[in-house]
């Protein structure tokens, strides 16, 4: 997941914000209805809404995928109790990442992804090998006040790495190229402490994981595509999960049915999907797929899809399978799941946590994407394995 923007539109809009505690969508108090844009037509009613900490911001970097997965577990964390007042550091994630995609970069003679991009099983692989810290402890900034910038880390690290794997390079010091790769790393992020005090306790980043409750071992890949059997687990075949993790493969069906159930009971999903769609409309806070191609639509027919409720197409797993097949549907974006609404129509809506600043759109960062979109363009989900009704859970040979 590799795309980052930095979307300087500005709305105000009156019926939908992120509150200062950050926990949940201010709702009307009237009507207690929400909607995407001032003047929009459309009017949701809220299904359910779950705890989410404040949006945060990756600014020019490449790194949703530690964004949307460290905002996941904030929402675990408050839902096994551990309070709300919770901002781990993204940067703690990525800067122990970069190290382990070089070591593999190497070992496969530069023949795999290297770069800022990653997927969900590298924060758990982090949280497993290094442990968590507060965004307090550990920023990734040298200036505080400068944005996340990782262009100049990535063009280093490359420029390393790349001459050290050609094949004409003769006896690779693993040793040095690790020592350099870390020594960029601590250039440009700065050191991570092995020792740290938060709120008057004394951590390492083991045991502050450790004391958030958080067991990896929890979380699980799932996805839905038709070249590998159902109920098996396979790596999904996208350039940044390079690290090969393998995830379950659902029907689409039923993935359906662990998306829509997890949240009715209470548990969000880190979400990864495809965000180059024109019917990605962020600035206009909404995710669709009509069913009408937009390629056939008259101008004022597209201007009315961020305004009017619109009908959705059905999403088959052939289409699925076809748009992935054809990189119509690539692994783009990682965000965070954290409620679902209805439009008037019953349409089903999915509330989208982004990482792209809270001052990004009309609904303070966040979005709506409707059922049709979430089924049509994700790529994978990552939940906690209680999520997944016991039914599901139990083909795919999870114990719970």
């Amino acid at each position: 997941m590799k795309k980052s923007f930095l979307i300087a539109t500005l709305f105000t809009c009156s019926m939908l914000s992120a509150q200062d505690n950050g926990v949940k969508f201010s709702l009307n108090p009237i009507n207690q209805q929400l909607t995407n844009k001032v003047g929009s037509n459309i009017k949701f009613t809220p299904v359910k809404l779950i705890d989410a900490t404040n949006i945060q911001n990756q600014n020019q970097t490449g790194t949703c995928w530690s964004f949307s997965s460290l905002s996941f577990f904030e929402s675990e964390m408050m839902r096994m109790g551990k309070g709300k007042d919770f901002n781990l550091s993204e940067m703690f994630v990525a800067r122990k990442t970069y190290p382990l995609k070089a070591d593999n970069y190497m070992r496969m003679h530069g023949k795999t992804n290297i770069g800022e991009g990653g997927g969900f099983p590298d924060v758990v692989q982090v949280i497993k090998k290094y442990g968590m810290v507060p965004e307090e402890i550990y920023t990734g900034k040298k200036d505080i006040n400068n944005p996340h910038n990782h262009h100049l880390l990535e063009t280093t690290i490359k420029n390393i790495l790349l001459p050290a794997a050609n094949d004409a390079t003769q006896k690779i010091d693993f040793n040095f190229l690790h020592n350099t790769i870390e020594a960029a790393c601590d250039e440009y992020l700065g050191k991570v402490p092995e020792k740290f005090t938060f709120k008057g306790k004394e951590y390492t980043p083991k045991t502050y994981a450790e004391a958030s409750g958080i067991n990896a071992n929890d979380y699980v890949f799932l996805t839905s595509f038709t070249h590998h059997p159902f109920y098996s687990q396979f790596a999904l075949e996208v350039p940044d999960n390079w690290n090969w993790e393998t995830m379950y493969n659902l029907p689409l069906n039923e993935l359906q049915e662990v998306m829509r159930e997890s949240i009715n009971n209470g548990y969000t999903w880190a979400w990864a999907a495809d965000v180059s769609e024109k019917t990605f409309m962020f600035n206009d806070g909404l995710a669709l797929m009509p069913e009408k191609p937009v390629t056939l639509m008259k101008d004022e027919e597209k201007k009315a899809l961020s305004t009017e409720p619109t009908k959705q197409l059905a999403i088959t797993p052939e289409l699925r399978q076809k748009a992935f097949d054809n990189y119509e549907t690539q692994d783009d974006h990682g965000m965070h799941t954290v409620g679902t609404v209805k439009d008037q129509n019953g349409t089903l809506y999915y509330v989208i946590k982004n990482s792209w600043g809270d001052d990004a759109n009309a609904c303070g960062g966040y979005f709506f994407a409707s059922e049709n979109y979430v089924l049509y363009k994700t790529t994978s989900i990552m939940l906690h394995k209680k999520a997944i009704p016991a039914a599901i859970a139990k083909k795919l040979g999870i114990v719970q």
